[in-house]
């Protein structure tokens, strides 16, 4: 199969696990979401152990033992996303599928503004009309909700903040995930242990499915991500970045669809300026691709080459 087909292929199949996720989440009450997010972590180590083994991977961890600076960054991104897929279980199992779907909607917005004071990047003119746009949204929302979104919020800035981590570390994906939930752990060991000694742990005590259920969140926590790894080694950057809104237009349809939670006019406006923030950045960042690509393929005239 063509590469870039493949590409398309394997992202597609990222964004459609993940837009379907909220569901997968809702099938493992009444566990709560620290047992859930706990969970996910050991049989994503579990998981992803077992993947390294068969591909006779784990050497790599010797080389990387020598490296501190890199293992400091990947505690920072491994905090980084036990925040956000903390924030993300709770806001699905608090029925709020709509504002987690917000936060990966208002995610590229993010993404833009750490370039501009984390990166010191400039912005094209455009660029500050999208993030002006997203700001509208936000204040449209705020006064929606009567509150900040704080969960969209937390799930943009710690999304956008593991990227930023994750492309210094330049760690493969099944490296880097394993490496990244090992870390997390103990820790979830430790809470796992402590619910089971309180009597208030579901694992084993509610159904087999439950159980099974749980188990599986290791898979299901691995695979998109593996998915994604396939498509972004095959894609530009820009069809990349048109497949990203897949995710949070499925969450959405899943929160007011399948869940049934509301969505007044006002909410409705505030991710409608949202979208409009998309458009535009999604168009300037097409062109300015185009451009790009178009200017290294003209040539440099002989005298220019000369000065």
């Amino acid at each position: 199969m063509n590469p870039v087909r493949l590409g398309y292929l394997y992202g597609f199949g990222a964004y459609l696990l993940w837009g379907f996720f909220p569901i997968y989440l809702k099938l493992l009450r009444p566990a709560g979401p620290v047992e859930i997010l706990a969970h996910r972590i050991v049989w994503s180590v579990v998981f992803v152990a077992l993947l390294l083994a068969a591909m006779r991977n784990i050497g790599f961890l010797r080389a990387l033992a020598r490296r501190p600076r890199t293992l400091a960054a990947i505690v920072v991104a491994a905090a980084l996303i036990a925040v956000n897929w903390g924030t993300y279980i709770y806001g699905v199992n608090s029925d709020r599928v709509v504002e987690t779907a917000l936060g990966y909607f208002i995610n590229p917005l993010v993404v833009v503004l750490i370039g501009v004071f984390v990166l010191r990047e400039r912005l094209r003119p455009a660029q500050w009309a999208a993030l002006g746009v997203g700001a509208a949204a936000v204040v449209v929302l705020t006064v929606d909700y009567g509150r900040l979104p704080y969960l969209a919020l937390t799930l943009a800035f710690s999304f956008a903040g593991y990227g930023l981590v994750k492309k210094r570390l330049g760690l493969p994906a099944a490296e880097g995930l394993f490496v990244e939930s090992a870390v997390l752990a103990l820790p979830a060991l430790a809470y796992l242990g402590w619910l089971a000694r309180r009597g208030e742990s579901t694992f084993g005590h509610v159904s087999l499915g439950h159980t099974l259920l749980l188990v599986l969140a290791g898979a299901a926590t691995a695979v998109p991500l593996l998915l994604f790894a396939g498509a972004a080694n095959r894609l530009p950057l820009s069809g990349l970045g048109m497949l990203q809104y897949l995710a949070p237009i499925l969450q959405l349809g899943c929160g007011v669809l399948i869940f049934h939670e509301p969505m007044p006019p006002a909410r409705l406006a505030g991710f409608a300026l949202v979208w409009v923030a998309l458009i535009v950045f999604t168009v300037d960042a097409v062109r300015h691709t185009r451009h790009t690509r178009a200017a290294a393929r003209t040539p440099v005239p002989a005298t220019a080459a000369t000065r």
